[in-house]
């Protein structure tokens, strides 16, 4: 703040919010008056664009300006400014016709000017919401995209979204009662629109209004909003959106809202949404897999409902993780695992991120959360020790150990003294251990995360800093050349302790000073280890470059390192020169001697060990100049080793600072004009990097030095003790960079060096290009290398230079070279850009894993600091320079062009890569480009090679992420372009026959189709006037748009054009589809003679462009606003309540009152969509105007336009119509071909625009297809009768109704004829007629399908057919017809006993969606169709003689034709359908089991079936899927008791069995409601109890396993008298057994007696399994209870043999830390157990 208030007087304002980095450039002084420069020229510039409302190009290149500027110099003006530029790219964004891509251009720039909400309060803006709502309407639900009038990119979502997201908090107050206004009558729960409505509550609904206006804000929608989601059950796929609109109002109005009632429900559907899994067998509702919640939204929920004076949450947290834990053990997997790990990592990040915000940020405008509610330290040690077992057990996940760093870094944070011990505890045995290498990563990467607040110690945590030396002590055994993976974690750890803490030994402090605390004496003592830490870290490292020396085999074969290699020796360079940087002056000389010793005593070679000591010697650089070449090794090809050593030492040397260098520069000057022209290669290119090495760093800028703390550690320790820095972060306002500036003396040895050494080279090469000099291809390679390096090295100095080569084609060395050195001068600033960036992310890696989230504001280390500024100087070298298009980038482009079309195919790639860079950076350098690449694709230029074809090609296609030439959004580039790919199929064959080439066109069209966005003809701004249509006709980019067309159509009208490449052409001409303006009618004939072209692929695109053009054609028709409330004869009702209600009953079908006769059919009010009127009415309801006022329908020939004309002319002539027809009904693919939308979409055009012009035409063809039982010739049929019946919408009854004459007896016989391969395409088609049409108008439909659609005629499958087709009607009607729904089930119920399974199946589905409608969900009134509660009440009658039998009940399926058909079968049968019915509609409706429904549990658990195996019947797989579903079932507090009272009474063993599997669900999917109601806890608890003590012993041991579970999720506890109950009835006495007679029979019943005392021990078994991964402090007793049965009679000592060998497997892994809990007494006993006997004592 201080830095922008100093400022802000030559500025001339107060800046909003500038990038504080700039600050700390060397030249920051300059930079006020550079930015203010910049800032007028954007401001003077985007106000003329505006005012001359030129949108293009000039508004658009300054906000993309603008956007570099916010880039360089953050928010930097004036609060006005700030406004006025929102307000302006607001107004840009909701521009109605404005191009795509532009529009997102703006949105993100918009985005960045919005992201920073504290900046601009609501006072100082407020934007409606109502443009975005319109562009989201406009874009997302496009009514014409589908068709192909209009081309949209994939990212246009998350950039609205993000939109929208950032604009909220601005929405003036008025903003929440309109939203709802708007949405309300969309919340139809059985449409569609229920999740578009919900999901735009959640992105727009404001929640930061300030507490006073909260009245107009959330409170408005929250009740009713909150019970929706308690009321659904089965997670529809909306509901996710509810809990994103939730989470994001706790978080933004903690305290100011009671969630207590509600977070039992929370967390309940939390755990359900985890998808667990639980029990045995247990079939997951597939849409709970898909539309489960989002992890983000969650962790953000629980977390703001945390704290307060309730504590409800952090106790149900804590029951979560409880709950949850073992799931994380490392022994488990699965695909739930993800969500696990993502909800560990995210929660303590959002806890950090509140606690920030309610301690540490500075205040704003939003509101500050009340006292009250702020997270106190006990919460803060709560929620840490909640989630400490599951980290530390998540810490050796199979996902890697990385989501668990993150989440310990984030603890350690809040409670460091709870989370590192543990860990610790956890690192110092794994550092021991040699045998498992996958423990110490892990620990180490976790240790690292925690290492900032490990170091820092503070008052939490004193005792942390004593841990580091000894930390780094062991983990200098982890340098270990031959494990690659723990080396190199060993090298991170070593370097994120050393930057944290500067390494000096103050061990003498103890003695001068006496204010030192106990801890700070220990430190002090042993910071005496440091000398003795860096050289044995040095010893580690010598010995790993000793093993990793080449062996000689590779250096003949020059081949690069491997990955692994390289990848060791940075990080080997990178640590060592860490620690360097953060030694003190005496332990630095020890290093540098001991490196210098090192250094000229061996000799390696240079290829890997060579480098890494160089890297070593350059951390340690203080010049020393040991060599003087001789002369005569000059032209030896291979140098000797001393020689090469000794020049790769001197040239990583070289990379110090300037000043340091000047001293030696005429020595070095000597070396290189030596070394340089060496002949050996290898020799050369050292020489060359010393030269770039030397230039460099004489020539740039960069900062010194990287020390933790500012000055060094030179000051004495009595007045600063070195050990107050540790982990300390830097002070942004004075870090004190020392920067190395070029200085006059370097730039003048610069200069001097580049004449002596460039200059000759230069003049060489031009020599050698006029043919003056002859010169070898090494030597060219050779000076060419040179000048690379020289132009590396200088790079910020030189002006660009530019020399001419042409030479021969095959040197492909030299070629390579030339590409760099082009590259370099177009792009090269001082630094590269994709190094730049890829510094860039490992610096925000760095600072992500070492940043303190919690104190916020940039607390970084300084080294981070001054890192970021030098990144901050680059950006604006790259930025600032870049751009400016001169003719020598001209040139050079030409250059890369030429080689990018050369023989070899090596170096085209090259110079294409360099080239698409180029154009990336340039950005109008395209246009100068494109006639040059087209040229090499003319057809009439003979001199084209293949390699120069290919490479054009490959030009045009452009690589994976840049600039795509053929697809510039700008018309003049795709006139060009596209023509000519298609024209470049007349070129001479040969080339067009490779394969290759084959496959690039491919790509390219490929390409064009997926990248192509509709491109706006028309860009004026102005005011719509009446002179608009004329401006389009005569705007020159629709002259283009129509020469596009017309030359695509030459192009495809050429005779000798390749089959292939008229494909091509006539997908570009696809592509030209607009719904601006109408294609122009070539086209249109084109595309409708193309309806009967030979090939497939064209028919294919002809019938989806001409379905598009039938749209361009539509003719509009008026509408008219009524109030809804007239029309229901004015019985008006409660607004707020939906459902079936008075005012919208004449909606509904009702079979008394059908329009019949043409003035009933004036009369009647059709409303189309079906969500209208079920929930609120809208304020306007739009409706066509009456028939009379509307355009006339069915012109004659002469009223139609031309494009119209060529429609009807074609579709009247019935050969046309008779050829289209056949091809129509071919078979595509067999077997896979489906019921095509496209051509729906042209039959509904036709008979839409046409009226029923052709139906005379079509109806013989119609009534030949429906007689002919081919499954293609049906689904043709089906296509053009279901286009028949939506296009027909408008027509007046006459015709109407002469369509339904004509259609009847079709459908009739359709139905009749119906196939196993066409009901699906039926059921499509009827179901695509009714969607979105009023029910009355289809009465004649309806009507037909009612007619006893169960009559057997035809057999079981055309009943199961007519019913299925039937379904699809009546489901696209939903709530409009419960007159048909009541028909149809009064008529199914008599015939719900069929023998067949597949119409069983059927009915079951039909009976779903029957009462799909009966919903119970709040402000509804019960339904007037169909209630589920009356028919299952029906049907428990007729189960009755199964409810009261006793026994087995078998599938008697009985041959039909014995008479004896008694109640039992008849009810057996009718189960069998009502189980099809329960199991579709468990994933289909809103409720889960309903208490009537509930009644048929005693049954289902009489018949499931206990074993797996497949050999059952249907029945009782049905059965066992039925329980499984109904037991994920979500439950209320209210049906519990139910439910438990349903499970007490069984019968036989078996359905006691199966109720122990569903409790098992059923309590682990609702385990926050049980827990909630402890009358509901202890009657669970009862029933396992008293079921461990059943006579079965399968019973027996299941409800141990259950027992087992619910200890395990804490949902019953392990308490002294669970413990006394168990060890009572273990101890029951046994009868003694007489003697036996050996031949007497053994007593096959267990006695009372035995039962209660296996009951005993499997108690006693479930508690010790319950716990796998831990001993409580209860176990070791237990277990030797348990050892005591271990040789009882059976069942008994089968158990304890189990139960012993389950433990120990669990506790196998970390056998050493269990042993600790046991005595050895008690050790012995188990070592003798556990150990099985040795046979050969």
């Amino acid at each position: 703040v201080g830095a922008s208030e100093g400022n802000s007087d030559t500025l001339g304002f107060v800046s909003q919010k500038e990038i504080i980095y700039n600050r700390l450039l060397p030249y920051e002084s300059k930079l006020d008056a550079e930015s203010n420069e910049i800032l007028a020229q954007i401001k003077g510039n985007i106000g003329r664009a505006v005012q001359l409302r030129e949108i293009w190009p000039g508004v658009l290149f300054w906000t993309r300006k603008l956007s570099t500027y916010i880039r360089l110099y953050g928010r930097k003006f004036s609060k006005e400014d700030h406004v006025l530029f929102i307000k302006l790219l607001y107004e840009l964004v909701t521009l109605p016709k404005l191009e795509i891509s532009m529009m997102q251009g703006f949105a993100r720039l918009l985005i960045s000017l919005l992201k920073k909400r504290e900046l601009l309060s609501r006072d100082d803006l407020e934007l409606p919401w109502r443009p975005l709502y319109e562009l989201q309407e406009r874009i997302l639900y496009s009514k014409t995209e589908h068709l192909g009038l209009n081309w949209f990119p994939s990212s246009v979502e998350g950039v609205l979204r993000a939109l929208v997201k950032n604009c909220r908090p601005y929405f003036p107050e008025s903003a929440t009662q309109e939203m709802l206004v708007e949405w309300r009558p969309l919340l139809c729960p059985f449409d569609v629109t229920m999740q578009r409505a919900i999901g735009y509550f959640e992105l727009f609904l404001p929640t930061t209004l300030p507490p006073h206006l909260h009245h107009r804000g959330f409170k408005l929608w929250f009740k009713d909003l909150i019970d929706l989601w308690v009321t659904v059950q089965n997670l529809p796929a909306w509901e996710m959106h509810l809990v994103g609109l939730f989470a994001r109002l706790a978080n933004d109005n903690i305290g100011y809202i009671d969630w207590d009632p509600y977070i039992p429900k929370i967390f309940t559907r939390i755990l359900r949404s985890l998808n667990l899994p639980v029990g045995s067998s247990q079939t997951l509702v597939s849409r709970y897999q898909t539309n489960a919640y989002d992890i983000s939204h969650v962790a953000t929920w629980v977390t703001a409902l945390l704290g307060g004076p309730g504590k409800q949450a952090q106790t149900q947290l804590s029951g979560l993780f409880n709950s949850i834990s073992s799931f994380f053990h490392p022994s488990n997997h699965g695909r739930w695992l993800m969500k696990l790990m993502k909800l560990l990592q995210r929660l303590p990040a959002s806890v950090v991120r509140r606690l920030h915000r309610e301690r540490y940020r500075k205040p704003t405008w939003l509101a500050p959360v009340p006292e009250s509610h702020r997270l106190t330290e006990q919460d803060i040690t709560d929620f840490v020790s909640s989630m400490k077992q599951s980290v530390l057990l998540a810490m050796f996940s199979k996902t890697g150990s990385l989501d668990a760093a993150q989440a310990l870094q984030n603890l350690a944070l809040l409670q460091p003294e709870l989370v590192i011990p543990p860990v610790l505890e956890k690192t110092y045995p794994a550092m021991e251990t040699l045998t498992e290498p996958h423990q110490l990563t892990a620990t180490l990467s976790c240790m690292i995360a925690v290492a900032r607040s490990l170091v820092t110690g503070g008052q939490r945590f004193p005792e942390g800093p004593t841990h580091m030396l000894p930390l780094l002590m062991r983990a200098l055994p982890g340098i270990d050349p031959n494990d690659f993976s723990k080396c190199m974690i060993t090298f991170q750890f070593i370097a994120t302790f050393t930057t944290l803490v500067p390494l000096v030994d103050c061990s003498s402090a103890v003695q001068e000073r006496n204010d030192l605390t106990k801890v700070e004496k220990e430190l002090c003592s042993a910071s005496a280890e440091f000398e003795d830490f860096v050289l044995q870290f040095m010893d580690r490292c010598f010995a790993l470059i000793d093993s990793s020396t080449l062996e000689q085999t590779r250096e003949e074969m020059e081949t690069e390192k491997t990955h692994l290699e390289s990848l060791v020796e940075l990080g080997l360079s990178s640590t060592f020169s860490t620690i360097l940087t953060q030694c003190s002056t005496e332990i630095f000389q020890v290093a540098l001697e001991k490196v210098f010793i090192f250094a000229t005593t061996n000799i390696f070679e240079t290829h890997v060990a060579g480098r890494m000591v160089a890297d070593m010697c350059r951390a340690a650089a203080k010049v020393f100049l040991l060599w003087l070449v001789d002369e005569e090794v000059l032209n030896d090809e291979e140098l000797d080793k001393d020689l090469m050593w000794n020049l790769q030492l001197l040239s990583e040397v070289t990379r110090v600072d300037g000043d340091k260098l000047l001293p030696y520069s005429a020595q070095l000057v000597q070396i290189l004009q030596l070394t340089l022209h060496l002949k050996s290669k290898q020799g050369y290119s050292l020489a060359c990097s010393l030269l770039y090495y030397t230039l460099r760093s004489t020539a740039l800028i960069y900062p010194i030095e990287y020390c933790s703390v500012p000055g060094g550690f030179q000051q004495p320790h009595h007045q600063h003790l070195p050990i107050k820095d540790w982990g300390r972060p830097g002070d942004l306002l004075n870090l004190a960079i020392q920067w190395h500036m070029p200085s006059e003396e370097e730039k003048s040895f610069v200069f001097n060096t580049l004449d002596l050494l460039l200059q000759n080279e230069l003049k060489q090469l031009q020599r050698h290009v006029q043919g003056e000099q002859e010169m070898s291809r090494d030597d060219i390679l050779q000076s060419l290398s040179i000048v690379h390096h020289c132009l590396l090295g200088a790079g910020s100095l030189l002006p660009p230079l530019h020399h001419i080569l042409d030479h021969s084609e095959d040197d492909t060395k030299s070629l390579f070279s030339i590409i760099k050195v082009i590259n370099d001068l177009l792009h090269f600033r001082g630094s590269h850009k994709h190094e730049f960036e890829s510094r860039w992310k490992s610096f925000s890696l760095v600072k992500k894993s070492m940043e303190n989230r919690l104190h916020g504001s940039k607390q970084h280390i300084r080294a981070l600091l001054i890192d970021r500024v030098m990144l901050q100087h680059e950006l604006r070298n790259l930025t600032v320079e870049g751009c400016k298009y001169l003719t020598v980038h001209q040139n050079l482009i030409k250059d890369l062009l030429r080689l990018s079309t050369t023989t070899y195919s090596q170096v085209r790639s090259k110079a294409q890569s360099v080239l698409f860079t180029a154009l990336g950076t340039y950005n109008f350098c395209c246009r100068d480009i494109i006639p040059r690449v087209l040229e090499y694709l003319d057809p009439t230029r003979t001199n084209v090679t293949q390699q120069q074809f290919k490479g054009a090609l490959y030009c045009l296609l452009g690589n994976h992420n840049g600039v795509c030439l053929a697809n510039l959004q700008y018309w003049d580039c795709i006139a060009l372009m596209w023509p000519a790919i298609v024209r470049s199929g007349l070129c001479p064959t040969m080339y067009l026959e490779k394969p290759s080439v084959v496959r690039l066109f491919d790509d390219l069209a490929d390409k064009i189709h997926r990248q192509f966005e509709t491109i706006s003809i028309d860009f004026s701004v102005s005011p719509p006037a009446c002179s608009q249509t004329d401006n389009l006709s005569l705007s020159h980019l629709y002259r283009k748009y129509k020469k596009l067309v017309e030359d695509l159509l030459d192009c495809i009208s050429h005779r000798n054009m390749p089959w292939k490449f008229e494909h091509i052409a006539i997908g570009f001409l696809s592509l030209m589809l607009r719904d601006d303006c109408c294609l122009p009618s070539r086209a249109v004939l084109f595309f409708v003679q193309s309806l009967n072209h030979d090939s497939l692929l064209v028919r294919k695109v002809a019938i989806s462009a001409l379905a598009g053009i039938l749209k361009q054609l539509k003719r509009p028709r008026k509408k008219v606003s009524v109030s809804p409330y007239d029309l229901s004869e004015g019985k008006h009702a409660d607004s707020m309540v939906s459902g079936d209600r008075p005012d919208n009953q004449w909606l509904q079908y009702n079979s008394s009152r059908l329009p019949r006769s043409q003035q009933d059919w004036d009369k009647c009010c059709f409303i189309e969509k079906t969500h209208w009127g079920y929930s609120t009415w809208p304020r306007k309801l739009m409706l066509h105007a009456p028939f009379e006022e509307q355009p006339k329908q069915g012109k004659t020939r002469e009223e139609m336009t031309e494009r119209e004309q060529i429609i009807y002319d074609h579709f009247s002539d019935p050969i046309f119509v008779d050829q289209l027809i056949q091809y129509l009904s071919l078979e595509d693919r067999k077997g896979k071909d489906k019921f095509s939308p496209r051509r729906f979409c042209l039959f509904k055009g036709l008979f839409r625009n046409f009226d029923d012009s052709f139906l005379p035409v079509l109806k013989p063809h119609m009534e030949q297809l429906v007689g002919d039982t081919h499954e293609s010739k049906q689904r043709c049929v089906a296509e053009i009768i279901s286009g028949l019946i939506r296009g027909s919408k408008h027509w007046s009854y006459s015709k109407v109704e002469k369509l339904w004459a004509m259609l009847c007896p079709i459908l009739r016989t359709a139905l009749s004829n119906i196939t196993i391969e066409t009901y699906g395409d039926w059921g499509t088609c009827i179901a695509t007629a009714c969607e979105s049409r009023d029910p009355r108008k289809l009465h004649w439909l309806f009507e037909l399908l009612m007619e006893s659609p169960v009559n057997g005629e035809g057999g079981s499958f055309v009943d199961a057919c007519r019913l299925y087709v039937l379904q699809g009607g009546l489901a696209q009607q939903e709530w409009r017809v419960p007159e048909l729904l009541h028909r149809l089930l009064q008529y199914l119920e008599p015939k719900l006993t069929q023998v067949y399974k597949n119409v069983r199946e059927r009915i079951g589905s039909v009976l779903t969606y029957i009462f799909m409608i009966d919903v119970n969900l709040p402000h509804t009134q019960p339904t007037t169709s169909p209630h589920i509660a009356d028919f299952t009440a029906r049907m428990l009658s007729r189960l009755k003689p199964l409810l009261e039998s006793e026994g087995e009940i078998q599938n008697h399926v009985l041959d039909d034709n014995t008479e004896e058909q008694d109640e039992r079968t008849q009810a057996i049968k009718l189960f069998k359908t009502v189980l099809k019915w329960l199991m579709t509609s468990a994933g289909r409706t809103f409720s889960s089991a309903l208490p009537e429904q509930l009644q048929l549990l005693p049954l289902l658990f009489k018949i499931a079936p206990v074993e797996n195996d497949d050999s059952f019947d249907e029945m009782k797989t049905d059965a066992k899927t039925c329980l499984s579903l109904m037991s994920q079932g979500l439950l209320y507090t209210e049906q519990i008791p139910q439910v438990l009272s349903t499970l007490q009474e069984s019968s036989s063993w078996h359905a006691r069995y199966t109720v122990l599997t569903y409790l098992q669900i059923m309590v682990f999917y609702n385990l926050f409601t049980f827990l909630s109601e402890p009358k509901a806890v202890s009657q669970v608890r009862a029933l396992v109890l008293e079921l461990l003590e059943d006579e079965q012993l399968e019973v027996r041991e299941m409800a141990a396993t259950t027992l087992s579970g619910f200890l395990q999720c804490n949902f019953l506890l392990m308490d002294k008298h669970m413990q006394a109950h168990f060890e009572t009835l273990s101890k029951t006495q046994l009868p003694n057994r007489r003697r036996r007679v050996l031949g007497s029979v053994v007593d096959t019943i267990p006695s009372a007696e035995l039962v209660r005392r296996h009951a005993g021990v499997l108690g006693l078994s479930a508690c010790v399994l319950s716990r796998p991964y831990d001993v409580p402090t209860w176990m070791p007793q237990i277990l030797m209870d348990l050892s005591a049965h271990l040789n009882e009679t059976q069942p008994i000592g089968m158990t304890v043999r189990k139960t012993l060998s389950d433990f120990r497997r669990t506790h196998h892994d970390n056998w050493q830390e269990h042993k600790q809990q046991f005595t050895d007494d008690q050790l012995l006993v188990l070592t003798d157990l556990l150990v099985s006997p040795c046979y050969y004592a």
